[in-house]
């Protein structure tokens, strides 16, 4: 996998919210489009944070009127982030070396161009590899 790079396996249709967002709409935006994350991204579509449907965990349990809440209080902002020329196994070790299911792919120009989740990877091993015999 070392010649494989996360731009082919990255999805580049991502979701993007801004932190002034309240997470009722952002949980909207993720359950409509049955996605796990959605990118915290400013005016220049650079990376704020990600908020992840782990975090609506602390949310329920914590956050009261949770319709007031904005995406900022809960997302994460200590992102860890990979390049689209990244080779996919740097990306994969690095994402079980810190127990992520989603790393956003960024550029230094465009800012956030995609997302590279275990499910991605999950997808390219199961075309790539034979399945074991029963």
């Amino acid at each position: 996998m070392d010649d494989i790079f996360v731009a082919r396996l990255m999805s580049s249709g991502i979701y993007t919210v801004s932190p002034d967002t309240l997470v009722e709409d952002a949980a909207h935006v993720m359950l409509d489009n049955e996605i796990g994350s959605v990118v915290v991204v400013d005016e220049t579509n650079a990376l704020q944070g990600i908020l992840t449907s782990t975090d609506f965990v602390k949310i329920v349990a914590e956050q009261k009127p949770k319709d007031q809440t904005s995406v900022s209080k809960y997302m994460s902002t200590d992102v860890e982030t990979a390049t689209a020329q990244e080779p996919i196994q740097d990306a994969a070790d690095r994402m079980i070396e810190c127990g992520f299911h989603h790393l956003p792919v960024v550029d230094e120009t465009e800012g956030v161009i995609g997302m590279i989740s275990t499910t991605d990877l999950t997808a390219y091993v199961s075309k790539v590899e034979s399945p074991t015999p029963a």
